[in-house]
């Protein structure tokens, strides 16, 4: 009985023993270290908002206890008495090092890390709080309030026994003894940061920190080693258990147990600098860029001067938009009525005027149908008594339906305006197009190379060729010669042959084309093919480069990255811009349609944009293929909603009002703009002063394309036969591709005659008939069929 008495007595000590224990748990550990988080952030708030609150805060200081008194500090009292108490009686800004030490103890226990190395941290703080309180007082004895009363009673004290020097100097020898012992501060490394300053090294060096030891024993005799760096590798690396060969660490063994963990070595480590070894990519090309600078396009027209803001007229603009509060309230009244004897009732109205048409935001009263108010658009306009009513319910990304209801008196917008205003000017586009103006009256730019392609539509006389006289015009104030190309196909004979002048500085053409402005149906056909091959052309050289648009391969061209003896060159956007497209559909048809679709399809990545104006937007004409590659869409007004319909895929082109109102949509969105004016006179004087200048030899040359049917007239005269023609026929022949590209890349041959060898092969039989984008056919299958192919025409 006695033995089982002390045996329960003994399970009771131990279990009170479990329950007296002072381990924390993991629970009280997150519960304490978020407390000690929650009140670093509360003590560091308390301590900005003092400096701010300070004064207003001293007289409630003696009124804690009253409910009634508030303080300015954003932590109200508590953050006043213990701002007060830390930052004015305590140590000033140097207190700001609580909050840290705090949040960083808190961090510990709620993370669960080894708080080992926190009482270090607690003591270098403390020593960085006295010494930054002094040194505070010291610098700034003129504000106490930065140092605290701490630190001016005690840079006090120790200037009446050391004075001014004497503080110094103390504050320097603790200044580098918390370098030294904290930072691992060293004079080498000093040195060592100044000379790599001087070498420009770029990459920065990591030195090892030293390592410490810790040795702990267990009561069996176990023993572990834990390594410290400074807290940059896991405290733990090994453990391990003694066997019988190997004694155990202890205190009679000669070892001391408790090594100090912050226990230096006296042995410099000195570290030898590697230089930075040089990439050897693109050696060739940094050497030409240094030697030379970069490739520059506009270098052989380097003294181009573009044409000034003088050459355009400001068409009475200049005042700004006239704003008409009489018409203003009149049209609110007339649309409240309206809508009043419908039973709509409006809670808000608001008018933003444009140049020629205003835009009136209503929101409706809580209950009404969206719905009946754009039932009601015939209504408003007959009450109105005005031509072009267009509600837009609702207005997208707004709570309001717009009402637009034309000016009596309409303002013009000049080219001169959008062209002269910053938004232009500064606007950071590959092909910045300003339009003209918006209704709240804002210059409207876009990207043509991000759009890729434009369709324009809208009846005789509405302001389709003034829209195109207007996306030229902006390319034109804007871009280098060097850097954009025209192609210009005008059915008409009249709308584009003012810009002649400029042929030899913007315009491109067919290689035995007399003008550049092309009239003929047969050569737009020729036009669009040969735009086809220089598609596939620049292709193989986006290829070859291995970027994917033409911007990366101009930008990898001017760093000379690209070997002009390959092929490449600097590739100018060229803008296909057709000014009548339903005529060129009548009369050529697939033809036409065929190469258009192609190159709306693949040819935005290589800098070939298309614009297209007709004024018969019916579905004959813009064909579906058409429309899926031509996203940006401009009407001017159409004469029913089912052109509307076809151009926009949404009504109000036929609302429009005419003389330049037209709606912009580039995807869901649609935009009712005023186009800007550029009359006759003005582009006459703008190609004028481009075409006086010097120019390029002549105009840019688009590759020869020979049609189908010129194929079987070639004549096989073996005398007039170019004299590369047999090394063109072996590189043929071996590589069994017969395209005009592989020639010119081959022999380092122009296209114009890599094309005429081509024509001769042809007629030699040894490739096949042109076959459009594909590569012809190779008639001969070996270098032996080729050899007695030639002897035999020459016997």
């Amino acid at each position: 009985m006695a033995k089982k008495r002390t045996k329960s007595k003994s399970k009771k000590t131990t279990t009170a023993e479990k329950k007296v224990s002072f381990k924390p748990s993991k629970q009280n550990k997150i519960i304490f270290g978020s407390l000690l988080i929650v009140l670093s952030i509360a003590l560091f708030f308390s301590f900005m908002s003092f400096y701010f609150t300070w004064q207003e805060d001293q007289s409630m200081l003696s009124q804690f206890a009253d409910r009634n008194a508030q303080a300015s500090n954003l932590l109200n009292k508590f953050g006043a008495g213990v701002s007060h108490f830390f930052m004015y009686k305590g140590f000033g800004l140097a207190s700001f090092v609580f909050p840290f030490l705090l949040a960083v103890t808190g961090l510990y226990l709620f993370l669960g890390l080894n708080g080992k190395r926190l009482i270090s941290k607690w003591i270098w703080g403390l020593v960085g709080v006295i010494w930054g309180s002094i040194a505070l007082g010291f610098f700034a004895a003129d504000f106490p309030l930065l140092g605290g009363l701490i630190g001016y009673e005690m840079n006090d004290f120790l200037q009446d026994y050391t004075g001014k020097i004497g503080v110094f100097l103390i504050l320097i020898f603790v200044l580098m003894v918390i370098l030294v012992r904290l930072f691992n501060f060293t004079p080498e490394g000093f040195a060592n940061f100044f000379r790599r300053q001087k070498q420009k090294i770029k990459s920065d060096f990591n030195e090892e920190p030293s390592i410490h030891n810790t040795q702990t024993i267990n009561e069996d005799g176990e023993g572990s080693i834990e390594l410290s760096t400074d807290d940059k590798v896991p405290e733990k690396i090994d453990t391990y258990t003694h066997k019988e060969n190997i004694p155990p660490l202890n205190e009679e063994a000669g070892l001391d147990v408790n090594l100090p963990q912050e226990e230096e070595s006296d042995i410099d480590l000195k570290v030898e600098e590697t230089p930075v070894e040089e990439e050897e990519t693109d050696v060739t090309a940094a050497r030409l860029v240094k030697d030379f600078g970069e490739f520059d396009p506009k270098l052989e027209l380097g003294n181009y001067k573009f044409p000034t803001l003088d050459l355009l007229e400001a068409h009475g603009a200049s005042g700004g938009i006239t704003i008409n509060q009489e018409e203003l309230e009149e049209n609110k009244n007339r649309i409240v009525s309206t809508l009043k004897n419908y039973k709509i009732g409006i809670a808000q109205i608001k008018a933003t005027i444009g140049p020629t048409v205003t835009l009136y935001e209503i929101v409706p009263e809580a209950g009404i149908r969206i719905s009946k108010i754009k039932n009601l658009e015939d209504d408003i306009a007959l009450s109105l008594a005005a031509l072009g009513i267009r509600i837009i319910a609702p207005i997208p990304g707004k709570g309001t339906v717009g009402i637009e209801v034309p000016n009596k008196n309409a303002t013009i917008v000049s080219m001169r305006s959008v062209i002269a205003s910053n938004k232009f000017q500064k606007a950071e586009m590959e092909l910045p197009i300003a339009f003209g103006k918006t209704i709240s009256n804002e210059t409207f730019v876009v990207d043509l190379a991000k759009m890729p392609h434009m369709l324009m539509a809208g009846a005789t006389g509405q302001g389709k060729s003034v829209g195109l006289n207007a996306v030229i015009t902006s390319l034109l104030y804007k871009k280098h010669p060097a850097e954009v190309k025209f192609i210009l196909v005008d059915p008409k004979k009249v709308e584009l042959t003012l810009y002649n002048k400029i042929e030899r500085h913007f315009l491109a053409k067919l290689p035995d084309s007399e003008e550049a402005i092309i009239t003929d149906n047969t050569k737009v056909i020729n036009t669009l093919n040969s735009l086809c091959i220089e598609m596939d052309n620049r292709y193989e050289l986006l290829k070859s480069a291995m970027v994917r648009n033409v911007k990366e391969y101009n930008v990898k061209f001017k760093a000379r990255k690209l070997n002009p003896n390959d092929g490449h060159k600097f590739l100018p956007y060229i803008v296909l811009v057709i000014d009548e497209f339903a005529d060129l559909i009548m009369t050529a048809g697939k033809e036409v349609e065929t190469p258009i679709a192609r190159l709306a399809q693949l040819a935005r990545a290589i800098g070939i944009h298309l614009i297209i104006a007709t004024q018969r937007p019916s579905v004959n004409v813009i064909t579906g293929i058409i429309k899926a590659n031509f996203p940006a869409r401009i009407a001017f007004r159409v004469t029913s909603k089912i052109d509307s319909r076809t151009i926009l895929d949404a009504q109000g082109a036929d609302q429009l009002i005419g003389r330049g109102d037209m709606l912009y949509t580039q995807g869901n969105d649609v935009t009712r703009l005023q186009c800007a004016f550029v009359d006759t006179p003005e582009v006459a004087k703008i190609t004028e002063y481009i075409g006086s200048q010097r120019a390029y030899p002549e105009a840019h040359l688009l590759p020869e394309y020979v049609g189908e049917e010129s194929g079987t007239s070639l004549d096989n005269d073996i005398a007039d036969r170019d004299a590369m023609f047999k090394e063109a026929a072996e590189v043929i022949v071996t590589a069994q591709q017969g395209s005009a590209s592989l020639i010119q890349r081959k022999l380092k041959l122009g296209y114009n005659r890599a094309g005429r060898i081509i024509d001769q092969l042809e007629a030699a039989g040894i490739v096949g008939p042109f076959e459009g984008s594909k590569a012809r056919q190779v008639l001969v299958p070996d270098m032996y069929s080729l050899e007695q192919l030639l002897e035999n025409e020459a016997k």
